[in-house]
């Protein structure tokens, strides 16, 4: 699964053709999280509270561009929120 953000110990990955809805993956050393691009929440997973927040507000950032690898599977690397 492509790497397209790294930022404060969370890295964001997304996979192309991977099954609907449109999401990505949030990882926080043992802590996952798998997030719609579409709503920005998150769909499952066990983030702790802050690198949620995290993930939500550097997804806010990025949600068109993420929708646009998803469906133009096309990858590229995005900011990391600063």
């Amino acid at each position: 699964m492509p790497e397209i953000a790294r930022f404060y110990g969370i890295v964001i990955k997304l996979f192309f053709g991977d099954h609907p809805p449109p999401h990505f993956h949030a990882v926080y050393g043992e802590h996952v999280g798998l997030f719609s691009i579409d709503t920005l929440e998150m769909i499952e997973g066990d983030l702790p509270s802050r690198a949620k927040k995290l993930v939500i507000e550097w997804a806010t950032l990025n949600k068109g561009e993420m929708k646009k690898m998803w469906d133009a599977q096309e990858f590229h690397k995005l900011p990391p929120l600063e």
